[in-house]
């Protein structure tokens, strides 16, 4: 079972009040103390599983209180176990929050790790450069090992699960900022890998290569499935390194590849893998956006609600709409490469 301590900083009045709030809800303990300045603080031990819906109950009473703030810290242990509550809640709103929520982090966590996670920085540009180089090396040695090495570093996983966020959330800057930084980090990728192909002796023979220009309908079910697993891994807490080699497998190869072989001059090969990059950029994006969906992932206030699935219901049929022309382009193409 994984827990959360809320802790809610506010005058004395307010944190006595919320503390009435609290102690209704089924959370495992509640603790108050006076700091220096005159404020309170509530310290609130509650399921990871609540902590969105109270949270959410906290903010929308007392956002409006100077000196108001919530802090969130995951708890690593905590002796003796927490003993669960039994008693059923009444509260039909607050029950399907709770399962919505069962399972995954909170909003404001998810926020924090995915929006960090989508930052251009120097850091990010580097890991770019070096999973490039080290999927390029890979690709001209045919040496899957290596391959997968560069895999491990999966740089592309942040910004693309910051898209998927967005549009679920409805929030432009992280949108903008999240496509920016996918962007860059694409182009710069690519620009590499055309260097290298100039560079480098970039050798058709190779299976790792020649696998890269293929491109089926099983492609995309792999594609679909790394954006759900890219997805699951932010919203479940779990080290994003883990789960990123598997949108790393849908992404950098064939990216790298496309450099390769614009490079060395074979651009009718390169068609083949820029139709399977593009084909899981979209696929990732859109399972990420359902993944979120399904998991409850929304916004707090109603008016928000509504702005945020305006944006998804645009984004889910602009995508849908890209991969159905995306498949048709590929059955065209295979059919062009093996004629009946």
């Amino acid at each position: 079972m994984s827990y959360r301590m809320l802790e809610l900083i506010a005058p004395p009045d307010t944190a006595k009040e919320a503390r009435k709030i609290v102690e209704d809800q089924n959370v495992l303990g509640v603790w108050t103390d006076t700091l220096e300045d005159g404020c309170s603080i509530l310290r609130v031990l509650v399921d990871v599983n609540r902590i969105e819906a109270l949270s959410d109950t906290l903010t929308e009473k007392f956002s409006h209180v100077d000196g108001f703030r919530i802090m969130l810290f995951e708890v690593q242990a905590t002796l003796p176990q927490p003993q669960e509550s039994e008693e059923e809640s009444d509260d039909q709103e607050e029950e399907a929050s709770e399962k919505k929520s069962a399972g995954r982090i909170s909003r404001e966590e998810l926020y924090t790790d995915v929006s960090g996670g989508g930052e251009l920085n120097i850091v990010y540009i580097g890991l770019v450069l070096l999973s490039t180089l080290v999927a390029g090396v890979g690709l001209v040695r045919g040496d899957v090992a290596v391959i997968i090495g560069a895999m491990v570093i999966a740089p592309l996983l942040g910004p693309n699960v910051a898209m998927a966020l967005s549009v679920t959330l409805g929030d432009l800057d992280l949108g903008w900022k999240a496509l920016k930084t996918n962007a860059i980090g694409l182009g710069v990728s690519l620009a590499l890998a055309i260097v290298m192909g100039v560079i480098m002796n970039v050798d058709l023979e190779s299976q790792q290569i020649i696998n890269k220009t293929n491109v089926n309908i099983g492609d995309i079910t792999i594609a679909l499935a790394a954006g759900s697993a890219g997805v699951l891994a932010y919203t479940r807490g779990v080290p994003a390194a883990i789960v990123g080699v598997m949108v790393a497998v849908a992404l950098l190869p064939p990216l790298v590849n496309v450099g390769l072989l614009l490079g060395a001059g074979h651009t009718g090969l390169a068609v083949g893998s820029i139709i399977l990059t593009i084909t899981n950029l979209i696929c990732i994006n859109l399972a990420g956006i359902v993944t979120f969906l399904v998991q409850g992932i929304q916004p707090r206030s109603w008016w928000e609600v509504e702005k945020a699935k305006k944006a998804t219901r645009t984004a889910i049929g602009i995508w849908v709409a890209l991969l159905v022309i995306l498949a048709i382009i590929i059955w065209y193409w295979n059919l062009s490469l093996n004629p009946l």
